[in-house]
C-alpha cells in the first residue's frame, strides 16, 4: 500500500478508536475524507478534511473534532507532527523515514507502483474515434482518438477492465457517397478519363480502391444501373478505409478490442427491438415535433413521426427515432447501439469531437432510458486541432481531397511526440500543434522536457562507470538531504493522481504531473551546476551517490510508468 491510503486508512482506524470510546458517533459516512497534500508545502506534507466533513454528522465543532484526532495521529511512528489549521482542517508533518520507505516502496513496486484496484474489476467501454470510413486518417480525428486510447489505459491502471471500441458508421448516405466516389475511380481504372462530381469525394485515396474493384470485376459495371453495384462497391470501399483507418491508428500505437457496426445494428433487429421496448414504458410514441423556434421555413409543416420521449430525461425537447418514410433517424441507430453496449460493460464512456456537443443530452437521455440509470456513461467532448506549418493554420477537408493525413504527421514528428502534444490540454480546450513547437528541444517543450528527464536519469549510471564511482551496494536513503527528499514527496503524489485521473476520465493529468516531476527533478540536477557537491554523481562520496542514484531511479522508473499510461516510449539517450 503507498503512502497516501496506508494514512487514509490510519485516520479510518483512529475515527473507529474514537467511536469505539463513544467520543463520536458510530457509522458516519466518510466517503469524503480526503488525505492530500496541502496546497502549500510549507504547511506539511499531508492535509486531511476528517473533521470538517465528519463534524456536523457528529454534532460537533470542527475544531473540536480536530483536536480528538490530532493526538492519536502524533501518536503514530510515521508522524514528526500534526496541527489544526483554519476551521479545522489537519495538517501532518511526516518522518524522514516515512518518505525513506515510500522511497523504497517506488523501487521495490517498480512498474507496478501506481497501479490502484479503485476499479474493482468493473468493465467500462469506451468508444473512441468512431471516425466515418470515407478515408484516412487526418488530425481532425487524432486527438480523440490519442485521449480515447491514453484513457482506456488509464483506467486499466486504475483496475478496470476495458472494452477499447470502435462504431463504424457503415449505413446511411455518407457511405452511399463513398461507393459512387469509389465507382468513378473503377472506371478510371479502366481507362476513362474521369471528373470527380462534386459532392464525392476527390481523394486519391480511393485510387487503390477503384483498381481493386477493376481488377475484381472487369468492365462488369461501368454502364451498369446504380442499383446493380451501389451495396456492392459500398461494402468493398468501407472494409478497404477500415483496413486504411486501422493502418493509421497502429502508427499511434492504437488497438481496438471491438468494431462494431451500424449496418449489424440494423441488420440483427436491435433498433427495432430497443424501441418496442421504450414503447411498452411508454417511452416511444407516434407524434408530432414542436415547429421550430423563430420563424418558420416556408416548406415546413407538422410530420408525424415516431418519438422518444427525451424530455422525460432532461432533453430540451422529444426527438425522432424514426422518419415518416419509415427509415430509422441516426439518433434511433445510435440510441439502440448503446443498448447493444451497455449489455456488456457496467459503465459507458464516449469520446466525440465538439461538433456533437447538440446530441448529448439526447443520448444521454437514451442510456438513462435504457439502463433505468443503473449503469454511469459519461461522454467526453474533444476540440479540434489547428495544424499550422509555417505559421498558418493547413485546411483538413475529406470533400476537398485537401488534407494532411495523420500518417503524414506520424512521419514527421513521430508517435511519441504527437501522442504526447494531444496530451498536453484538457481534451476540451482549445489546441494548436505547430511542427517546430513540438519538436523543439527546449524547456517550453513539455514532450522534450520530460523525455530528457528520463534521458538524464538513464545516463548516470553510465557516468558513474566512467567516472570510476564505485557505489555501495546497498543505497542509504537516509544521506538524501530536504530538498532532494522534497522529489520523493512529489513522486508519491502519482499513485493518488492516477486515481484522480481516472475519476474524472481525465488522462491529460499524467501529462501535467509528468511535467511537474520533470521540472522539479531539472532544477535539482541544476543545482549542481552552481555546488559540485549538490551533483547526483559526487566522486569522492559514493555513499551518497549511491543514495542519489537510488532516488533517481525511483523518478525515472515513475516517468516511464506515467509514460506508459499515455502510450508514450520512455527515451534511453537525446540524440
Amino acid at each position: 500500500m503507498t503512502l497516501y491510503p496506508r494514512f487514509a486508512d490510519a485516520i479510518g482506524t483512529i475515527l473507529d478508536t474514537l467511536a469505539a470510546a463513544g467520543s463520536i458517533p458510530g457509522g458516519l459516512d466518510r466517503r469524503n475524507v480526503t488525505v492530500e497534500p496541502p496546497r502549500d508545502p510549507t504547511h506539511g506534507d499531508l492535509a486531511t478534511n476528517a473533521a470538517m466533513v465528519l463534524s456536523k454528522a457528529a454534532g460537533m465543532k470542527p475544531r473540536d473534532l480536530a483536536q480528538l484526532i490530532v493526538p492519536q495521529l502524533t501518536a503514530l511512528d510515521d508522524v514528526a507532527g500534526a496541527e489544526i489549521a483554519g476551521p479545522g482542517f489537519i495538517n501532518i508533518r511526516l518522518t524522514d523515514a516515512a518518505w525513506d520507505a515510500e522511497l523504497r516502496a517506488i523501487v521495490a513496486a517498480g512498474e507496478a507502483y501506481g497501479r490502484s484496484s479503485i476499479g474493482t474489476g468493473q468493465t467500462v467501454n469506451v468508444e473512441y474515434v468512431s471516425a466515418n470510413p470515407t478515408g484516412p486518417m487526418h488530425m481532425g480525428h487524432c486527438r480523440g482518438a490519442v485521449v480515447g486510447d491514453a484513457l482506456a489505459s488509464l483506467l486499466e491502471h486504475a483496475g478496470y477492465r476495458v472494452i477499447r471500441e470502435y462504431y463504424v458508421n457503415d449505413a446511411g448516405a455518407q457511405v452511399d457517397v463513398l461507393a459512387r466516389s469509389a465507382h468513378v475511380r473503377y472506371r478510371e481504372a479502366l481507362g476513362e478519363d474521369v471528373t470527380v462530381p462534386e459532392g464525392l469525394y476527390p481523394g486519391e485515396y480511393l485510387k487503390p480502391v477503384g483498381q481493386a474493384l477493376a481488377a475484381e470485376f472487369g468492365d462488369k459495371y461501368v454502364g451498369a444501373p446504380e442499383g446493380e453495384w451501389l451495396v456492392l462497391f459500398r461494402t468493398r470501399a468501407v472494409a478497404a478505409m477500415m483496413d486504411m483507418i486501422r493502418a493509421d491508428l497502429a502508427l499511434l500505437g492504437i488497438h481496438h478490442d471491438v468494431f462494431a457496426s451500424e449496418a449489424k445494428v440494423q441488420q440483427d433487429g436491435r433498433v427495432i427491438a430497443a424501441l418496442d421496448r421504450l414503447r411498452g414504458e411508454g417511452l416511444v410514441y407516434e407524434g408530432t415535433l414542436e415547429p421550430p423556434k423563430g420563424e418558420l421555413p416556408d416548406d415546413w409543416e407538422p410530420t408525424e413521426m415516431t418519438l422518444f420521449r427525451a424530455t422525460a430525461f432532461g432533453d430540451d425537447s422529444d426527438r425522432p427515432v424514426r422518419k415518416a418514410d419509415g427509415g430509422f433517424t441516426y439518433f434511433g441507430n445510435d440510441l439502440a447501439y448503446h443498448a447493444q453496449k451497455a449489455e456488456t460493460a457496467d459503465a459507458l464512456i464516449d469520446i466525440w469531437g465538439a461538433d456533437h456537443a447538440g446530441t448529448v443530452k439526447r443520448i444521454q437521455a437514451a442510456v438513462k432510458a435504457l439502463t433505468g440509470g443503473a449503469k454511469p456513461f459519461d461522454i467526453k467532448l474533444v476540440q479540434m486541432v489547428r495544424l499550422l506549418r509555417n505559421g498558418e493554420p493547413v485546411k483538413m477537408s475529406k470533400r476537398s481531397g485537401n488534407f494532411v493525413t495523420l500518417a503524414e504527421v506520424v512521419e514527421e514528428v513521430g508517435k511519441d511526440v504527437v501522442r504526447f502534444t494531444m496530451l498536453t490540454r484538457r481534451a476540451d480546450a482549445q489546441m494548436d500543434f505547430d511542427f517546430a513547437k513540438v519538436v523543439e528541444a527546449s524547456k517550453d517543450n513539455p514532450v522534450f522536457y520530460v523525455q530528457y528527464a528520463h534521458a538524464r536519469i538513464r545516463s548516470l549510471h553510465r557516468r558513474a562507470g566512467e567516472a570510476g564511482i564505485a557505489l555501495p551496494a546497498e543505497a542509504d536513503p537516509t544521506l538524501l538531504d530536504a530538498d532532494e527528499r522534497a522529489l520523493v514527496k512529489l513522486a508519491a503524489q502519482f499513485p493518488r493522481t492516477v486515481e484522480a485521473a481516472a475519476a474524472t476520465r481525465e488522462p491529460h493529468r499524467i501529462a501535467f504531473y509528468l511535467h511537474d516531476l520533470a521540472a522539479a527533478f531539472h532544477a535539482q540536477w541544476n543545482k549542481g551546476n552552481d555546488d559540485p557537491e549538490r551533483r547526483f554523481l559526487v566522486v569522492n562520496d559514493p555513499e551518497r551517490t549511491g543514495a542519489r542514484l537510488y532516488l533517481a531511479d525511483a523518478i525515472g522508473q515513475i516517468v516511464r510508468n506515467g509514460l506508459g499510461i499515455m502510450g508514450v516510449a520512455a527515451v534511453e539517450e537525446m540524440a
